[in-house]
């Protein structure tokens, strides 16, 4: 049972946090590209995909630590430190995820929808003073979520490094 237990937390861990990391990744820069011009129906498209993915999978994440705690379980090794520790980062990775990644994504997302909506006729005049101001800020917003995408994706290396090196572990590795 274990070794099934391991396998599926292994392969949830692969489907489920991968597109998250790589898709939070790739958001930023195609929010930049989508502030710069959000009448390019492609641009906006793939934002609000990424965005998608990342809550998808962001659900589907869920697995990961329910098999972790099965398998550890299973193995006798909940009270070691090496999981403790990978615990604790994977509810804070958990917490970034949740509280500052997906909320910024989403705060980008309605302004470039918004944007790219706006009635081109009618908001250009009230716009263009606007849209000076608005860039710079664009810019820190993505910034500022790149910083907090960085740091959820270096709190998943951590436990995926203790979940491999697993110090203390008398299995060799």
């Amino acid at each position: 049972m274990t070794k099934f237990l391991l396998t599926v937390h292994v392969l949830a861990a692969i489907v489920a946090i991968g597109p998250v990391t790589v898709a939070a990744s790739m958001f930023p820069p195609t929010a930049r590209r989508a502030t710069a011009d959000p009448t390019d129906p492609q641009a906006v498209a793939w934002v609000r995909l990424l965005h998608r993915i990342c809550r998808v999978y962001a659900v589907m994440g869920v697995a990961v630590p329910v098999f972790g705690l099965a398998t550890a379980n299973s193995m006798g090794v909940l009270g070691d430190t090496w999981l403790i520790v990978s615990i604790v980062l994977t509810v804070i990775a958990a917490g970034v995820l949740g509280a500052l990644v997906l909320p910024r994504q989403e705060a980008l997302l309605t302004g470039i929808e918004a944007m790219a909506t706006a009635p081109a006729g009618t908001e250009t005049p009230r716009a263009e003073p606007q849209q000076e101001p608005s860039q710079p800020e664009s810019r820190r917003a993505t910034a500022r979520l790149a910083m907090v995408t960085g740091i959820f994706n270096l709190l998943w290396a951590t436990v995926t490094v203790l979940m491999i090196v697993r110090p203390g572990s008398t299995t060799g590795a």
